[in-house]
């Protein structure tokens, strides 16, 4: 491998994310975080695998910087696990959501590379439909072809596909970023 070939393809791939990522889809997820906000609502993020890692991050970042009571279910290892043993892998999240009352106030960020399938993610599949049923808004960061969440997102932000072979890779990546713009825009 020629890894200053490969190294200058990746950065390539992501100057043309950035052309081709909707800007309005950014704004329109801050709007409706700083609702959130506004009301004194929770934030529920969801994610697993790297989008995982990235929801634990967020709730810092929310929580610390931009003063909205934050969670992520993939913090808590013992229930986590509890439910996946009693209920199996697929319950993790509403079962979480349902224990902390979702509600209209709240909001359910859903972090994922696919956006949740009947096949993929079933998981998040059913928190969309408990966020839906609970009246709580939901936003989303994916990629792909958005999933579900696209479907059902009151914002979502696509995170544009430029290389089949890196999609997981710069999605979880771009999620790390506009987590980050989303929360300084939401402190300034």
């Amino acid at each position: 491998m020629d890894i200053k070939n490969y190294i200058g393809k990746y950065l390539k791939e992501t100057e043309e994310m950035i052309r081709l990522i909707d800007t309005l889809s950014i704004a329109k997820m801050i709007e409706v975080l700083e609702r959130i906000k506004n009301n004194k609502g929770r934030l529920f993020i969801l994610g697993v695998g790297g989008s995982a890692a990235n929801a634990s991050h967020a709730v810092n970042d929310f929580r610390k910087i931009v003063g909205i009571e934050s969670y992520t279910p993939v913090d808590n290892v013992a229930e986590l696990t509890a439910w996946t043993n009693d209920l199996g892998f697929e319950f993790i999240f509403v079962k979480w959501l349902e224990i902390s009352k979702l509600n209209k106030n709240d909001c359910v960020m859903v972090l994922s590379v696919g956006g949740g399938t009947d096949t993929t993610s079933k998981n998040l599949v059913l928190a969309m439909d408990y966020a839906k049923e609970a009246g709580a808004p939901i936003v989303s960061i994916v990629s792909r072809d958005g999933g579900k969440a696209i479907k059902v997102s009151d914002a979502c932000i696509l995170i544009p596909t430029v290389a089949k072979k890196r999609i997981t890779p710069h999605a979880e990546a771009w999620q790390g970023l506009l987590l980050h713009l989303i929360v300084n825009a939401l402190s300034a």
